[in-house]
Parts: C-alpha cells; structure tokens; sequence
C-alpha cells in the first residue's frame, strides 16, 4: 500500500489534535486531513490537507451548532472528494459533545464510505458531569455509527483518571489513541512473518453487531500482561464476549517466535464465539527489542438488549 491509501481524519479541536500526534508517529506512512472552524487546529502541521468549516469574519465557527458544521462539511463534498480519491481505510479521530465535531464527523465519515474506503472511528466521549454535551454527544454517536464501518467509543473520564495517575495532560497526551493508529498503519503498511491487507479488514469490519479496537503491550513470556494491557484502554464499557470477527495483529522484536504469536493470540481470542472467523498477522520489528505489542479488532459483538 501507498501512504496516500491510508487517510488519518481528525474532526473538531480535540480530534485534530490527536490526529497530529498520531499522524507523526506514522513517519511519513499515512496522509492526514484536518477538518475545524477554529484556525488554530491547524497549526504546526503543515502538510495536512485542512477543510476549515467557517470564513475568516466567523469569529465563533460551528461551536455548539452540530447542524451547521454538518451543512458546511456537505458543501465541502467535492473538495474532500479530492482528498478521499485514493484512500482505501480511513482512521477517523473526533470529540463528540461540541458543535464541529458532532455535526461533520458523520458526514465526513459518509463521504469517505461513498468514496469506497473502510472508515474506522474513535469517538471521545464527554465527561459524565457534562449532561449537555453528553446529550449531545449520543446523538451524534448514534449518526456516526450508522455510517462508520466501525466506530470505537473513548471514554474521556477513563482516559483522564489514567493520565492522572500518570501525570500527563490528557488532551495532549493521549498515547492510547497514538498506539492504536500507528499500529494499525503499521499492520497495512509492512510486510510481516503473516501478512494482513485491507480484503482481511473488511472481512472482519463487515461482521454485523459492534465493534472495538484494542492496543496491548508487554514482554514475549508474559501473554496475560499484554492482554491486561489492553483491557486496561480507555473505552467506553462494551462486553467483548461473543464477538464473531476478530482481526489481530501481533508484533514483537527479532527474537519473537511463532510459538509465542500462538500464545498471545490463543489469550485474545479465548473469550470469542467459538465459531467466530479469526485472521492474524504477525511481524518482527526492530524498534520493539524485547517487547510484544498487538493491535486486535473485534467486530460482530452482540449489541446490549
């Protein structure tokens, strides 16, 4: 695959952030666009595509008017067609709750399915003490994951407490959403010991129910600290129990053995269907040494009665 194939997206002021940071974690293996009414998410990025939602006299943009980013991102089909002409998977990075990302994300995302790419989502949630934003928030989740191939919620209080512990700022720091983009471009993007491509993708996000992501990271003869890794993400509460598709990428320095690939998928895949279609890949990484990380995605999961 060409970079050009793999289109980073971040919608609003938050995910424009995080698509920066994962963006220069990728070296050059993706392309980016930046979708915003506020100028400043543009900054210090300067070979994005931007899409700037609003005129240069709009001093207050789309903020806390969904309807309005919508309408703008849908007068912006033809240039973002453009933008979408060659990519074939779409890793999609927005904060739900305020007016630009709530209202464009969902149609950014229709016009990228439209265009044939697979759209992949991290959706941030809002903090629970925000009723407001959170209502608004879910009404913009609901959009976004009828649209999007697979949506993953983000649970901001989780990834606050976490980077408290950790003493971080959360809004710059947000390592988790890093991971998990760069390891998928990494997946595509290198040829591994077992190879996957956008066709084992879309076989797995085509699995009806929901859908997740996750990144864990660990030492080669310690599987059950990698999965505890990944569970520890910051995520919105979803039973991964049952799920039908599963997509899994393990990779890890040159002394990874296949033996334990094996191990290290067999502990990500116990709490499957037993009848669920299962695709990894595997590959050896320099920059890893004596680590093991996995990028797996879960699809079919069945949804909450």
């Amino acid at each position: 695959m060409e970079a050009s194939q793999i289109l980073i997206a971040g919608i609003g002021g938050l995910g424009c952030s995080w698509a920066k940071g994962a963006f220069a974690r990728c070296d050059g293996t993706a392309d980016i666009v930046l979708v915003d009414a506020d100028d400043s998410s543009f900054e210090s990025c300067d070979s994005a595509h931007v899409l700037r939602l609003g005129h240069a006299l709009d001093s207050l943009g789309c903020a806390a008017l969904p309807p309005l980013a919508e309408q703008r991102m849908r007068g912006y089909s033809a240039l973002a067609q453009t933008v979408l002409k060659p990519v074939e998977l779409v890793l999609l990075l927005v904060g739900l709750g305020g007016g630009t990302g709530t209202g464009a994300a969902h149609e950014f995302a229709r016009q990228a399915r439209q265009s044939g790419a697979i759209v992949i989502a991290v959706a941030a949630l809002p903090f629970e003490v925000q009723t407001t934003r959170g209502e608004i928030a879910q009404k913009g989740l609901e959009r976004l994951e009828r649209t999007a191939h697979v949506t993953v919620r983000l649970s901001l209080e989780r990834l606050a407490r976490q980077a408290r512990e950790k003493g971080t700022n959360w809004h710059m720091g947000a390592e988790w959403v890093e991971d998990l983009v760069e390891g998928l471009v990494r997946t595509l993007m290198r040829m591994g010991l077992i190879n996957l491509d956008l066709m084992d993708l879309r076989a797995v996000v085509d699995q009806e129910g929901e859908a997740t992501l996750l990144v864990g990271t660990g030492q080669p003869d310690d599987p059950e600290a990698i999965l505890k890794s990944a569970m520890m993400a910051p995520l919105a509460a979803l039973d991964v129990a049952g799920a039908q598709g599963c997509l899994i990428q393990v990779e890890g320095g040159v002394g990874m053995t296949i033996g334990q690939v094996d191990q290290v998928a067999n502990m990500f895949t116990e709490a499957l269907d037993p009848n669920a279609q299962v695709i990894l890949g595997a590959r050896v990484s320099e920059d890893l040494e004596d680590s093991i990380r996995v990028v797996t995605l879960l699809s079919g999961i069945p949804k909450e009665v």
